[in-house]
Parts: C-alpha cells; structure tokens; sequence
C-alpha cells in the first residue's frame, strides 16, 4: 500500500531583490525586482507503508521544502501529492494527526518549562486519554535514556537530551507518517547511536513510514536500505542504497602490504591504478572496477605482497562526488 505518493511537485520561490543603500530602498517602493528560486521540480515518488527511505542532497538541494510540502506547511506551485490519501497542503484534522514533522533546527518544546509539562500539553492536544499518555511516555523515554530529565527546564538540556525530547513530543499521538529532518545534526556519536537504534526499533516494531533527512551518512547507511537523491531542486536518483556504488562508483580500493622493500617509484605503481596512499610498508589503489582482478594478479606477481585488502569506496565520497558533478 503506497502511504506517500507524490507526482510532479514542483516549488519556486518569489524573492524581493533590494538594491543596496537608501537609493536602493526609495527604488524598491516603486519598482520592485524579484526572482524566482526553483526549490524542487517535477519530484515524484511513491514510498510504502513500514518503509524507511533516506533522502540525500546538499544544502539548498529542495529536501526541506519537499517535506514542508508533505506536511503540509506550505503549497506547491505544481503538482500533485497524496499522504495517506490526504492532500496535505488542504490541512484537514484527520491528516494533522496521523503524522509528524521533526525539524532538526527548530523547537517544538517550550524552552523555559520542563519537557514534560510541553508533553502533557501535546497530549491535550491531540486529545490523548491520561493513560495513554503515561504508557507511552514512559516506553519512549526509556528507550531513550532521558526519563530523569522530564522535570528539566528544556534550556538547562544538552543538545542531545533535548533532540531526543523532541523525538519523543513528535512520536507521542503515534503517528502514522514520520518526516525527519537533520534529526541528529550536532549531535555527539553517542546520542546519534541512540537515535537510530531507536529509530529502527520503532519502525520496525509500529511500522511507521519514515522520510528522514542527512548529512550524515552513517544515519542513511544503519538506517535506509532506499534513497532519494535531490540536487537543484530534481529527483535523479531513487532506488536502493547499494545501487548508488553499482551506478556512480566505478572503481574500487586496493590495499597490499608488503612483505619487504619495494624499489618502484611512483610513475611505476600509477600503472596499476590512482595511487591514493603510499608508505613504506603499504600501498593504497584506486582501481577500475574491471581492472581489479588483473591488477591484483600483477600486484601478486611483481611485488612482495604479505596481504591485500579489497573494499568499496566510502559511500559518502560516492556521494560527495555525486554533488561535484
């Protein structure tokens, strides 16, 4: 059952262009410039229930705004969308409050009131029963380490006890529809194991659909089997994670160690492949794809070789060098 289906969605932006100085700002009263910022175009993609999609891009590449558009926050300029048969731009009850938007840079808690008092007020909110409430804020805060700091003023938190707060105010009325965005930015590693272990344990035990934003490639890769990739606004990639190393890496990582000197200079080992690292007991390759077996047989062959390593580039150089294209 598709939960997200989205075809054609396209936004752009009308902005004021202020000339400098007051000269600039007496113009502008009479003669306005504007211009228009493209901020996606003709996205369309459909995402299952249960599924936990990753969606990559760099700054300013439409990711926001897309989940902005999902939940409803701001209208498209074309195209069309449907989450759990709703339109969400037409913001009806029944929509509000099957899903939630969690925007790593912006607070939803009340920052001079302890966690739990902007708890208890979503629950009011979304008409949660006082049971209800109590169960599943206490399953979410422990499973996330932060049941003593209910009664702390939300300013008074780390950073990371207080993202994990906001995680739990969007997960209170259970929603069916989860869009994430940066949720574990600035984040220390401890904090970001925690998220995602938890984030894979409740959507694989409440089947929630995820949408979830990073820069951080190690939250795509634990957590999303299937990406989105976004860059100036348009959809070029969607599939599974490891089709991005079959489509745009195109090489691999030879490692030897030897077993005693190597008299080659550099233009000699430049044969075999890009040499990426080079010290005296150890030799790193880029190498062609094709090329990795014959390369290795030679390396075998004319080096003394004690060991040798071969690994896929790190996805997130793969990526890196998608964005540079």
């Amino acid at each position: 059952m598709a939960v997200i289906e989205v075809q054609g969605l396209t936004k752009v932006f009308r902005t004021y262009k202020k000339q400098p100085g007051f000269g600039g700002a007496l113009k502008g009263l009479f003669h306005r410039q504007y211009e228009l910022t493209q901020a996606a175009h003709d996205v369309s993609f459909t995402v299952q229930e249960g599924e936990l999609v990753g969606v990559l891009g760099p700054n300013g590449a439409g990711k926001t705004t897309t989940l902005k558009m999902l939940a409803g926050l701001i209208y498209p300029t074309h195209g069309t969308a449907r989450v759990l048969g709703y339109v969400p731009w037409e913001r009806q009850d029944g929509y509000r409050r099957q899903f939630a938007l969690l925007l790593g840079q912006k607070n939803q808690l009340w920052w001079d009131l302890p966690a739990r008092e902007s708890l208890e007020l979503n629950a009011r909110i979304y008409g949660l029963p006082a049971p209800v409430f109590q169960r599943t804020v206490e399953e979410l805060t422990g499973l996330l380490q932060v049941r003593d700091k209910l009664n702390v003023m939300v300013r008074e938190l780390s950073l990371g006890e207080r993202m994990k707060l906001e995680l739990i105010a969007a997960l209170l009325h259970q929603p069916k529809v989860l869009f994430l965005d940066e949720p574990t930015i600035g984040l220390d590693v401890i904090s970001q194991k925690t998220v995602r272990e938890f984030l894979r344990h409740h959507n694989a035990t409440h089947r929630t659909t995820i949408l979830l934003t990073s820069h951080y490639m190690l939250d795509i890769q634990e957590l999303c089997q299937r990406v989105l990739i976004i860059d100036h606004g348009t959809l070029f990639f969607d599939g599974r994670l490891s089709e991005v190393l079959d489509r745009f890496a195109d090489f691999k990582l030879v490692t030897i160690r030897y077993a005693g000197e190597v008299g080659h200079s550099a233009a000699d080992l430049a044969r075999y492949g890009e040499v990426v690292q080079r010290t005296p007991a150890s030799l790193q390759l880029k190498v062609k794809r094709e090329r990795v077996i014959p390369v290795c047989k030679a390396l075998l062959d004319e080096l003394p070789v004690s060991d040798i390593d071969i690994e896929e580039v790190p996805i997130e150089d793969i990526i890196r060098q998608i964005f540079a294209r």
